[in-house]
């Protein structure tokens, strides 16, 4: 584990986003379980290359309209548990950090692991999460009167 001064501005990369931090698997668990609508997982990460291309990524994409309805992350290789316990609900997908991962209703619809993030820029990342959150997180336009 690396010191927390270190990672401080990871945290804060994305915290300043809106995307609430989990560190422990209890609060993973009250995150993810069983949870109605779209909800956006950041497995953030120290490693250069990797996140540091995904966290403009994940900025660049919440510019877009539509925006998963929760967002959350956890800390690979600083807070463990709340990392093994999000990895649980990413069924059929090893461990990978950095990753992002979409879920819809409790499941899982959407990854991107570290192979589809480290050898492409930023700008490429929030391109593909734009496009999978205007098939996803579209909100149902409302009933006329």
């Amino acid at each position: 584990m690396y010191p927390e001064l270190m990672v401080v501005p990871m945290r804060e990369e994305l915290t300043r986003l809106g995307i609430q931090e989990m560190r422990s698997a209890q609060e993973v668990d009250r995150a993810l379980n069983n949870q109605a609508g779209t909800t956006m997982v950041v497995v953030n990460s120290i490693c250069g290359c990797a996140a540091g291309r995904m966290r403009p990524a994940v900025r660049a994409a919440l510019q877009n309209s539509n925006r998963p309805e929760r967002m959350f992350s956890v800390f690979a290789g600083q807070d463990t548990e709340a990392t093994e316990r999000a990895r649980f609900y990413f069924t059929g997908y090893p461990p990978s950090s950095p990753s992002i991962a979409l879920l819809q209703d409790g499941k899982l619809v959407h990854m991107m692991q570290r192979s589809d993030i480290e050898n492409r820029e930023a700008v490429d990342i929030a391109t593909e999460l734009k496009k999978v959150f205007d098939k996803l997180c579209v909100k149902p336009a409302p009933a006329p009167q």
